[in-house]
């Protein structure tokens, strides 16, 4: 969701004032049309909001939506609900970012200006609170007692930090919710902006990251891990999952309760991670993927498709671990076939 601890809202518009900001119209409407309170996903979006719906991965939160309206391909036009208006375009997702932009002024960068004030907000702290030299906490941040914050780490405005917590030296939050008992380990960077880009290749248009990090009770993230806010909806890491050092959780990923994630492992955007999944280091996984619950991903996996709960997955691209192994074996008879016959 859109937080506004962390994203101003520049105030309600019409549909048809935000379109024709763009020069766009829509015949979908008479008049100004709806009003838009904010943006959401499709399958979370109220009546008041306005969403995408920009590839035909989205069809089947289209049909469900509550939305207000929806910024539609002409591809899955026909799969708006009725009671949601229309707006069918050509290239909807770059119309959306820019709609964001406007309701959402310093979206991508309002995390560091916050901190410069002037602050209309003083932090709060409960009892027992231990800051660090050197740190910085921005207005409107709560830190529950018993936690400790180490030297020179910064934490951005809005933030909430649960009891009991340790976040280590150096790092940075913003954008973010955690709850009690989470250790963040020297360097991690929790909330920054997500990677997401339109217009490949040529203008390369930055796609506004609204969204926020939540990391549940008892998560762990080791040394200069990223675990980067979503775009729109949040990036959530379930309690008691553990991460390495040097990993990256992309944009709105779901990471599972006690999950294991090993060093230099990569989460691509909006990857699924069921209950109790485990990575082998450096294992990938390409975005919009669900791994499910209790797999077993080797080291240096490369996951390119969704395996069911109970999977074991190995080699580049990703299989069975048992076909792998068949693949590893076939190839080193081969190999020594080859050298025989030299």
């Amino acid at each position: 969701m859109v937080d506004t601890r962390f994203h101003h809202f520049s105030g309600p518009a019409s549909l048809g004032d935000l379109l024709a900001g763009l020069g766009l119209s829509s015949d979908s409407f008479e008049g100004a049309g709806p009003l838009i309170e904010g943006a959401e996903e499709l399958a979370l979006a109220e009546p008041w909001q306005l969403s995408l719906a920009a590839q035909s991965s989205y069809a089947a939160d289209l049909r469900i939506t509550r939305a207000s309206a929806v910024l539609v391909s002409r591809a899955l036009s026909a799969d708006v609900p009725a009671g949601t208006v229309a707006v069918v375009l050509d290239d909807p997702h770059m119309a959306f970012a820019a709609i964001l932009e406007r309701l959402y002024p310093q979206n991508t960068r309002h995390a560091i200006t916050s901190l410069m004030g002037p602050h209309d907000s003083l932090p709060l702290t409960e009892t027992d609170v231990r800051i660090g030299p050197g740190v910085v906490l921005g207005p409107g941040v709560e830190i529950g007692r018993g936690t400790v914050i180490g030297p020179n780490t910064v934490i951005g405005a809005g933030v909430t930090i649960g009891r009991n917590c340790i976040i280590s030296s150096n790092c940075s939050v913003e954008c973010a919710h955690l709850g009690n008992g989470v250790v963040l380990h020297a360097g991690a960077r929790i909330g920054s902006e997500g990677f997401g880009w339109l217009d490949h290749g040529r203008s390369n248009r930055k796609i506004p990251q609204l969204g926020r990090v939540i990391l549940q009770d008892r998560v762990e993230i080791g040394a200069n891990t990223a675990v980067d806010r979503g775009a729109l909806g949040d990036t959530v890491v379930g309690e008691g999952t553990k991460i390495d050092n040097l990993v990256q959780i992309g944009h709105n990923c779901h990471i599972g309760r006690n999950c294991l994630i090993a060093g230099m492992a990569g989460l691509a955007g909006s990857t699924i991670l069921e209950d109790s999944v485990m990575l082998g280091a450096r294992a990938t996984i390409s975005g919009h993927l669900t791994i499910g619950f209790g797999s077993i991903l080797a080291a240096n996996a490369a996951v390119t498709k969704s395996f069911p709960p109970g999977s074991r997955i190995a080699g580049n691209p990703a299989v069975d671990i048992r076909a792998w192994r068949r693949e590893v074996a076939t190839l080193r008879r081969l190999s020594k076939r080859t050298e025989i016959g030299r």
